[in-house]
């Protein structure tokens, strides 16, 4: 009897044993799965946020494009002006370039409104407002073209974000007389590129996403390669 005893204490020893061993083992295996899980959700919610920021980036540089392809000038105005009413200037200087240039891509928004499709358009870089440690960048486009001795700097205008937080923006423009990309285009210098407007122009946008420094490329094709010009000619052209 005491030998039954003992096999059958024995034996429930064993199996608590192989109780522990199973939940131990079990236990491993909801670890390994939950780390799988969380691993494979943190990947899902990375990628998320880069492809959202990417499309945030293509949108903002499908406007950019928009604007530019609609650059235009024109020689009804006073061609040796100080400022003059239609030109394209860009920059290269500092981390984000600057460019402003006449453009007719102006969207009337309002019936009857005292506006056509002719805009000065701008783009430079800002503070953010709430982080100045970030930077953003800024669209400004004027209701008009200045008038006669106005600077574009005093013709009223709107401004807003384009893209927030970003690294660098770089603008480059194809000379097709050289036959090579150049990092600054100024139309109103003798010196410059007068009277014409590169036949094609780059833009970099560089941001940084999840520790990671990301860049996009696209390019613009200026369509209107010619001066706008009366076909009588204007007054300055006349003299009078």
């Amino acid at each position: 009897m005491t030998r039954v005893r003992d096999i059958a204490r024995h034996q429930a020893g064993l199996t608590l044993m192989e109780v522990m061993i199973a939940s131990t083992i079990l236990g491993g295996m909801m670890f390994m799965a939950w780390g799988t899980t969380s691993r494979t959700s943190e990947a899902k919610r990375t990628y998320g946020e880069v492809q959202a920021r990417v499309q945030e980036i293509r949108v903002g540089l499908a406007r950019v494009v928009t604007d530019l392809e609609h650059a235009y000038l024109s020689k009804n105005e006073d061609t040796d002006a100080f400022d003059r009413r239609t030109f394209f200037s860009g920059k290269d200087g500092g981390d984000v370039d600057e460019v402003r240039f006449s453009s007719l891509a102006h969207q009337v928004l309002w019936a009857e409104a005292n506006e056509s499709d002719q805009t000065l358009i701008s783009y430079s870089a800002a503070a953010d407002k709430e982080d100045p440690g970030k930077t953003n960048w800024i669209r400004r486009e004027a209701r008009r073209l200045t008038n006669p001795g106005e600077s574009w700097k005093e013709t009223p205008g709107e401004s807003d974000i384009v893209l927030r937080d970003i690294e660098e923006v770089e603008f480059e423009y194809w000379d097709w007389k050289d036959q090579q990309w150049k990092a600054d285009w100024d139309t109103t210098k003798a010196d410059g590129q007068k009277d014409r407007l590169p036949t094609r122009v780059k833009i970099t946008v560089t941001w940084r996403e999840a520790g990671v420094e990301r860049e996009l490329v696209t390019q613009a094709r200026l369509l209107l390669q010619e001066p706008l010009e009366s076909r009588f000619g204007t007054e300055y052209e006349r003299g009078q």
